[in-house]
């Protein structure tokens, strides 16, 4: 009988092989079906990824240092405890990705704001089965089947957009803070509107855009903060100063 760990890595290099284009990596597979083909359509802007947000070394799993090497591996951020993990990673990346997939998927499916594909807009785990999840860039996203992650890489851009704009829609309301997670300042103050980031399916707001290089050196950090003040959040709903 094969294990559940080896189902998971025999979906993992069946899915990578589907998607060397598009510098992700999926690790669930589930049944097919067809799709119209899809009108010309404008390409949007290129998705350009997320920063890494796990807090461990993909290699030795041990907890990163305040300042990790930071690595781009096909499109997407990496980080490492020192060199010797990342020498590690570079001789053998199919041997460590499928497991940083998986803790990332992990990580990022309590906030995904669709229970449809967002490419065919069928419910997830309907009739068509077990979804397929792939981390694209290291970003969580979810289909319905193996084809619609075909239809995906064709134009991933107007896909994460449209990802980007559920997760703003469905956290914007109950967002957890009043001030800026790096700054402090008050959201809407003096600043103005506040600027808006969407990694790893979750909103995060700045008091100003020159706030956002800082939270991407160390986003684990503000999202600790930021998680906090989420448990912290009151039952009436309103949001922690």
């Amino acid at each position: 009988m094969i294990s559940p760990a080896t189902r998971l890595g025999l979906c993992t290099l069946a899915l990578l092989a589907l998607l060397a284009l598009g510098g992700g990596a999926a690790y669930a597979q589930g049944a097919g079906h067809d799709h119209p083909a899809a009108g010309p359509a404008a390409t949007a802007p290129e998705f350009k990824g997320d920063p890494y947000l796990l807090a461990t070394d993909p290699v030795s799993g041990a907890a990163l240092p305040e300042k990790p090497v930071v690595y781009q591996h096909e499109g997407r951020e990496l980080r490492f405890a020192d060199l010797k993990s990342l020498d590690h990673f570079k001789a053998d990346p199919a041997k460590y990705l499928p497991g940083v997939d998986q803790k990332m998927a992990a990580q990022q499916a309590p906030f995904y704001p669709l229970d449809v594909c967002l490419i065919s807009g069928d419910k997830l785990g309907g009739d068509m089965g077990q979804p397929v999840d792939l981390i694209y860039k290291n970003r969580l996203v979810r289909f319905c089947c193996p084809s619609c992650v075909k239809d995906f890489q064709k134009d991933p851009g107007a896909a994460m957009a449209k990802l980007d704009q559920a997760v703003i829609a469905k956290q914007g309301a109950h967002y957890p803070l009043t001030t800026c997670v790096v700054s402090g300042e008050k959201l809407g103050g003096a600043m103005g509107k506040p600027a808006e980031l969407v990694v790893g399916n979750r909103l995060v707001r700045f008091c100003c855009a020159g706030c956002i290089p800082t939270f991407k050196k160390d986003p684990a950090k503000y999202l600790k903060l930021l998680d906090a003040a989420a448990a912290a959040k009151p039952a009436d709903g309103k949001a922690t100063p």
